[in-house]
């Protein structure tokens, strides 16, 4: 089995860690060849407020993948794959709180990642338990291998 697709889920609380994960993706993906599906999961209040400051009409037919590619975050992944020369696309999705989860779950099944790339950061227990761990979530339950990457 080849490493074809790696899903990059990358949230705007990853900024600390975006180099570390453009690096880790680069690494992966670079060396196989493999293409690259930028995802960003939305909560909802956190897109309508981005659609806003894009000046996007709520009328406005606009899908989460357009929101995403225009995202900060996914743009600067998008930068990078472009300076290493990798095939890559934006995908985004929405989801409730505390579901970004399932949504970076369903995204990676949807895209047929052969390996899921995401960011974290060390939490106490009682951390966990008050406020979950979206990046737990995803390795507990993701389709394929995951790379965590830590901020440090």
């Amino acid at each position: 089995m080849g490493l074809d697709t790696v899903v990059v889920a990358a949230g705007s609380d990853d900024e600390d860690r975006l180099e570390k994960i453009i690096e880790t993706a680069t690494d992966l993906a670079g060396p196989a060849g493999a293409a690259v599906r930028l995802v960003h999961v939305f909560e909802r209040e956190e897109y309508d407020r981005i659609r806003d400051q894009l000046d996007i009409a709520a009328d406005d037919e606009v899908s989460p993948d357009e929101v995403a590619k225009r995202h900060v975050t996914v743009r600067k992944l998008g930068d990078a794959m472009d300076a290493a020369g990798l095939s890559y696309s934006w995908h985004g999705r929405i989801s409730d709180a505390n579901k970004q989860g399932d949504a970076i779950v369903e995204a990676a099944t949807d895209l047929g990642a052969d390996l899921l790339v995401v960011g974290g950061r060390r939490r106490s227990p009682t951390g966990k338990a008050v406020f979950g761990s979206t990046a737990q979530d995803v390795m507990l339950d993701a389709p394929c291998p995951v790379t965590f990457v830590r901020a440090d």
